[in-house]
């Protein structure tokens, strides 16, 4: 058995992984054979796609949706390598699908949110990973949990899997409207925070579930500095056997990726950037001045924490927090401040000054 990628394509592989950005496309699912090698040599053509990606085996919410082709769509995307010299890229979700991929020589490995929401499937995984040496990403879970994603890496890292990344592509929230899942940015700036040395990408046809608003997704995770993306197309979107909605032709992705800007952490010249670092000077200043105002606030409210006590006055006043929120909300427009971020302030606020106060009462 193959227990690595192939090794002609092994320095194409490594080459393209390292690019930024890295793009990755191809179809939602391998559907046929000809609707494979189509989507390849087109996506070749854009001149833009470093890796093929394609669905072999579907995890579907419900039973009777298409679950892939499964282990038959493997040859599919090995002849669509050797008429591209793109590498490949498939999901994984049980150490049978790793053993089936690795002996059909797949490039590269990415494991997928359903997947990474359970440790135990993780863990085969990463068994059935061990002394292997190919890339793997892996995607976060689908229940906005930080440290859910963070132990599958973990896990991957310690099966001796080196070349590790990871995939934003939203998180699961019931009644949203806008994103099939909302990318909730804060979870992913966290993640890569934790881990600067690993490759991150972002998955916008799984933010947007549509594909009118995949520019603003891609768009935004590229200002915010991501390696690349991971962009689903497919010849004819339209009829495709799953997310249809989200997938773009070749064509549509090359226009899309011709109009996102990329930015470097650096900028784009060798200057020191001195009036970049006046301005964070000035942050830093405001925030050290902010930090002692909240601590000003949190004595105020020991003090009423004290007051209630000996009154015996419970500590939640309804009617004064929404009085404050009223007040502060009112003034959004005025403080070029969205509603969302007061929201979040004042609620977090709020409930620092209730735990003292809380910590006062039964002291």
């Amino acid at each position: 058995m193959i227990r690595e990628s192939s090794s002609s394509f092994k320095k194409i592989t490594q080459a393209n992984l390292h690019k930024k950005p890295l793009i990755i496309s191809g179809p939602c699912s391998a559907e046929t054979e000809d609707q494979v090698i189509q989507t390849a040599l087109q996506l070749k053509q854009t001149d833009y796609v470093d890796i093929f990606r394609a669905g072999i085996w579907k995890p579907r919410t419900r039973p009777g949706s298409f679950e892939g082709i499964g282990s038959a769509g493997l040859p599919w995307l090995q002849k669509a390598r050797e008429l591209t010299g793109l590498p490949l890229a498939v999901e994984v979700a049980t150490s049978r699908q790793v053993e089936e991929a690795l002996t059909h020589q797949i490039d590269i490995l990415w494991i997928g949110a359903r997947t990474t929401v359970n440790p135990f499937s993780v863990q085969e995984i990463a068994d059935a990973l061990k002394g292997v040496h190919i890339p793997v990403f892996i995607k976060n879970p689908i229940h906005p949990d930080l440290e859910l994603w963070l132990g599958a890496l973990e896990r991957i890292l310690k099966a001796g899997i080196e070349d590790t990344g990871l995939i934003h592509r939203g998180f699961s929230s019931y009644g949203n409207t806008l994103y099939r899942n909302p990318p909730m940015w804060h979870l992913a700036i966290e993640m890569k925070r934790r881990n600067p040395g690993i490759r991150m990408l972002n998955d916008p046809s799984h933010i947007c579930g549509r594909r009118e608003i995949l520019l603003d997704i891609s768009q935004t995770a590229a200002d915010l500095g991501f390696d690349g993306l991971m962009i689903e197309s497919h010849i004819t979107p339209d009829t495709a056997w799953s997310d249809a909605n989200q997938q773009v032709t070749p064509e549509k992705l090359k226009e899309i990726l011709n109009e996102v800007i990329w930015r470097r952490e650096n900028g784009t010249n060798g200057d020191s950037h001195e009036t970049l670092q006046k301005l964070r000077e000035q942050i830093d200043q405001l925030d050290d001045e902010l930090l002692q105002i909240l601590t000003a606030r949190m004595k105020i409210a020991d003090k009423i924490g004290a007051y209630k006590k000996e009154n015996n006055i419970t500590i939640l006043q309804t009617k004064r927090w929404n009085d404050i929120m009223e007040r502060a909300l009112a003034k959004s427009e005025q403080l070029k401040l969205s509603k969302e971020f007061l929201i979040k302030y004042f609620d977090s606020v709020h409930m620092e000054s209730i735990n003292h106060q809380n910590k006062i009462m039964n002291d």
